[in-house]
């Protein structure tokens, strides 16, 4: 069914999309059609439309070829068969056009006995209009008269919704929307007289009469006539303060406290709360529901205040003190205030609670107001004050989901959560003042972050410094370093961060209590529902979460994993005891370490120097027993990684530091994030150090060696490896040390330092072979042939790679078997055998993915587009998915490598446009990544380009910087080579 919008510019929509109308001509065939959908209308009408009396010859040939096109269109965006030829003319199927909207809406509102229900129906009507009828087409005839009529009745719905606006004591509002109407309508006495009513009802009387002195006078100029009977009966009752005037209800009850001071940020919320409103029929619940200190009761008094002339009934407030069990006011108790304050005396309010909640309803059942209900607990005493129809609207703050009233009625939910750092520091600001704020723009920072988002901690801190004005921010930043709860709290105030968090943690059930408690230990930014058993040795600590979330203690971030507030973790943390502490700690690290060994376990169980002593094993294991689903489930947990990792060297725990970042090392292998690894590593080698394990020590530089040559740290990396190479000779370790030889030839290498990279793989090969490591050996002959490529002898290179291959696969690590075919790969490519690396290089592509190596893989990718490049093709499609799994692992020298690739196979493809975005972000991010040789190939590509698009300026330029690099990195023939297209 199309969607046709003729109330503003033609547009019209189906299922697929907005129909795209070429011209004018064709958005007026379709919106005098769509004014007359389901009936038909003769080709004379519409050319009349179209032309008026003096249509071209050609009017009727014309017209069917704008239907022609219309057809098409609508065809485009899935409404076929909707435009139909019918004789004498063409019949647009009935559909959902904003006219016939509008004008049932009038009627309707017209017909209600309501005046709160009449005006909600025509402030619907009017909000369908977005400009002035068919305001992009030109229209003459019947079709111009027909959009005349459509504007007087927008007047004329404009004109009954005051009235009803007023009928429902809605002065305040009138007085602040009316002059804008009257500004495009100065001469309508309706809209004048209605203006006047609401002036003289809101106590300016000197206005009102002001209002038709100004009528009187445009009159006379424009028409030479008087005002009407109606206004000037107004008038006079004006003159006279005529009592039949006044608003028909009386002082309406105005509850809402004062605005909290310095209100700052919750912009999107408060645009959600505003879109209640904007939405028109019957007003949902509107629940704002949030941890304890963010604000909620602040934005619901906001925004009441904000929105009170839309609720001339009255804004009544009540605290129903929910997050207090043995304090809380019972719906009964809730009813018969709010039927006091609706001036109900005491003996009429009913005894039974069902016959007051009618009551309530009969009350506001035509009366706009607006009732917030403050700390709501129980839903049961929520239930009875919601109204029975959409006149008045319930405002609801609560700490507990809004899931549950949810059940029973339409709710609005606006969830609060902490201040963004920007709106904290706002906040500050508003409160200390700019001065204070730009003196230390550092420490208001640090603060911010120390409050973690919460307004409650914020508005606090930000007393307290009021309070001392000579006192330094950085001071009191180092205070709360220290303490931040016993910080956060000003003397006299018994509101403190510590007493609001306290207030949901004791009603808590002894079980989620518990549960809250122990979770405290985890010191990375989420946990699991797997992770909080363990800590509590249960076999499902579901119900517990749930009831945390219930109370906004912990926050659902994604399904099964949850995060505390800063403050609210270090409020659980102070109620453990020591022994508590400990035993959830020991708990935390066996859990972490049992994870990884079961995930190395599954991905590369040939890394054997580990097998750790689980103290408290798994009840059941948080992943299927497969590769995929164990690496699927540690990248849920990888945030946590090093915060658990420093955790256990902190606790003096450092054999579980140093055996769990190896254990992860395969994790890593496969997935990238090798810039988290390098860290992980670097704590994990201090660790080691402390223990005075050498052995541990030099495998945990030899784990950081590896991290920070994945991350392009390359000098970095040989000096680490050095230092894990004097550990191993000094304790014998042969193998050991014919890895740290392998690592250190593979970052030579990556530094175009060939001969002596050649020497120290040379040194990998003898020291695994005299220790008996075929592993090592054939990762050291793997890379020993990757360096041979790197300095363009192939030839050489076949020999080491192939021995290489074949003990991968005897020993079926086929990640490195991958790894091995996509060097021969690179190999064939470079001795000018295309088809032949494609056949290597498929077969890397296939067992990487089966292996899970996302960084391998993007690796592959790249090779494999550039073998389409040799092969006269353009490898774009390869290149793509290179570039887009070297972003998702984090690889930026990987991502800077393959957008200059990218760039090339544009260029080869002749989409210069593509290509200057590619080469250009190439460029940039090599940046972040600096590599003289590669960022030559990007200069290189740049002058290329240059050249097709005829700048030879240009290309020069970038050639010349080209030359330098590979000239500063030895590469002469590269060099010598470029410039030469």
């Amino acid at each position: 069914m199309p969607q046709i919008s003729l109330l503003g510019p033609v547009e019209a929509r189906g299922p697929l999309g907005t129909v795209a109308l070429i011209g004018a001509r064709q958005r007026a065939v379709l919106g005098v059609l769509a004014l007359h959908a389901g009936s038909v209308l003769p080709f004379t009408r519409l050319v009349d439309a179209l032309w008026g009396d003096d249509p071209p010859r050609t009017a009727i040939k014309t017209l069917h070829s704008h239907v022609a096109r219309i057809r098409r269109a609508l065809a485009d965006s899935g409404l076929h068969d909707v435009l139909l030829t019918r004789e004498p003319g063409y019949l647009l199927v009935d559909g959902d056009v904003d006219v016939r909207r509008f004008e049932a809406l009038i009627r309707t509102g017209r017909g209600e006995r309501s005046p709160v229900r009449a005006a909600e129906l025509f402030r619907a009507g009017t909000a369908l209009w977005r400009g002035d009828a068919f305001a992009d087409v030109a229209l003459t005839g019947w079709a111009l008269r027909e959009v005349d009529r459509l504007h007087e009745l927008r007047l004329s719905a404009w004109e009954d919704l005051w009235d009803a606006e007023l009928r429902a004591s809605g002065h305040d509002e009138a007085v602040a929307e009316l002059p804008a109407l009257l500004a495009a309508h100065p001469t309508s006495e309706r809209l004048t007289r209605l203006y006047m009513l609401a002036l003289y009802r809101s106590g300016r009387h000197t206005d009102a009469l002001d209002a038709f002195q100004r009528l009187r006078r445009q009159l006379a100029e424009e028409f030479g006539v008087d005002p009407g009977p109606n206004v000037v009966e107004l008038h006079t009752a004006i003159l006279r303060r005529d009592p039949a005037l006044d608003p028909p209800a009386g002082r309406a009850p105005a509850e809402l406290p004062a605005r909290v001071g310095h209100f700052a940020g919750r912009v999107e919320e408060l645009a959600r709360l505003d879109q209640l409103l904007a939405e028109g029929g019957d007003l949902p619940v509107a629940v704002i529901s949030g941890p304890a200190g963010m604000g909620k009761t602040s934005l619901a008094v906001e925004w009441g205040h904000r929105v009170a002339h839309r609720f001339p009934g009255g804004r009544l407030f009540l605290d129903l003190r929910g997050h207090d069990p043995e304090h809380a006011l019972s719906g009964a108790q809730a009813l018969a205030h709010v039927l006091r304050v609706l001036d109900v005396p005491e003996d009429r309010i009913p005894a039974d609670g069902g016959e007051r909640a009618a009551l309530y309803r009969t009350l506001v059942h035509d009366r706009r107001c607006v009732i917030v209900l403050d700390n709501a607990g129980a839903v049961q005493d929520v239930l009875p004050l919601v109204p029975g129809s959409g006149a008045t609207l319930l405002v609801v703050t609560t700490r507990r989901s809004a899931a549950a009233l949810a059940a029973w009625h339409a709710v609005h939910a606006v969830p609060l959560d902490a201040l963004s750092h920007e709106e904290s520091v706002t906040l500050l600001r508003a409160v200390l003042g700019g001065r204070r704020v730009e003196a230390e723009p550092e420490a208001i920072a640090a603060l911010a972050e120390q409050c973690g988002g919460m307004p409650l901690a914020l508005r606090i801190a930000a007393a307290r410094l009021l309070g001392s004005p000579r006192r330094t921010v950085e001071s009191f930043v180092s205070e709360l370093a220290g303490a931040r709860l016993d910080g956060l709290a000003v003397e006299g105030d018994s509101r403190t961060v510590r007493t609001v968090i306290a207030s949901a943690y004791h009603p808590l059930d002894e079980e989620p209590a518990r549960v809250f408690r122990l979770a405290g230990v985890v010191p990375g930014a989420t946990f699991s529902s797997w992770l909080a058993a363990a800590l509590s040795g249960v076999g499902s600590a579901r119900e517990s979460l749930a009831s945390l979330g219930a109370a906004h203690l912990v926050t659902e971030v994604e399904p099964d994993r949850f995060r505390f507030h800063d403050l609210v973790r270090e409020y659980a943390r102070s109620k453990l005891t020591g022994d508590d502490e400990a035993q959830a700690t020991a708990r935390l690290l066996d859990w972490y370490t049992q994870a990884a060994y079961e995930v190395n376990q599954l991905a590369n169980p040939a890394r054997d120097l580990v097998r750790p002593v689980i103290r408290h094993p798994w009840r059941e294991p948080p992943f299927q027993p497969d590769r995929h689903a164990a690496v699927t489930f540690l990248e849920g947990e990888r945030e946590n990684l090093l915060p658990v990792v420093q955790l256990a060297r902190d606790r003096g725990e450092l054999t579980v530091a140093w055996q769990l970042t190896y254990l992860l090392t395969g994790f890593y292998e496969v997935t990238g994030h090798w810039h988290e690894r390098v860290e992980l590593c670097r704590v994990a080698t201090d660790a080691a150090g402390r223990l005075g394990d050498q052995a541990a020590e030099a495998e945990m530089l030899r784990a950081w060696g590896v991290a920070l040559f994945m991350t392009r740290r390359l000098a970095e990396a040989i000096d680490v490896n050095h230092k894990a190479l004097a550990i191993v000779r000094r304790i014998g370790d042969l193998a050991g040390e014919g890895h740290v030889h392998n690592n250190i030839a593979n970052a030579l290498a990556e530094l175009r330092r060939f001969d002596q990279a050649v020497r120290s793989h040379l040194r990998a090969v003898d020291c695994c072979t005299r220790a008996g490591n075929r592993l090592g050996l054939a990762l050291s002959q793997r890379n020993l042939g990757h360096t041979y490529i790197r300095m363009g002898d192939a030839e050489t290179s076949l020999a080491p790679l192939h021995g290489a291959l074949e003990v991968f696969r005897e020993l079926g690590n086929i990640r490195l078997e991958a790894g091995t075919l996509d060097t021969l790969g690179e190999a064939h490519l470079l001795r000018g055998e295309p088809d032949v690396a494609l056949r290597d290089l498929e077969q890397a592509l296939d067992l990487s993915r089966k292996s899970g190596d996302r960084w391998l893989e993007w690796e592959v990718l790249a090779d494999i587009g550039v073998a389409h490049l040799d092969r006269a093709g353009h490898g774009v499609e390869h290149l793509e998915q290179a570039l887009a799994i070297s972003r998702e692992v984090d690889d930026r020298h990987g991502v800077a490598t393959v957008l200059d690739l990218l760039g090339r196979a544009h260029l080869r493809a002749g989409d210069l446009d593509a290509a200057t975005g590619a080469l250009t972000a190439a460029l940039a991010e090599r940046s972040r990544v600096p590599d003289p040789f590669e960022e030559a190939h990007v200069h290189r590509d740049l002058g290329d380009l240059a050249i097709r698009r005829g700048d030879q300026a240009v290309a020069r330029g970038h050639w010349d910087r080209a030359i330098r690099l590979y000239r500063q990195v030895g590469a002469t023939a590269e060099a010598a080579a470029t410039g030469r297209t």
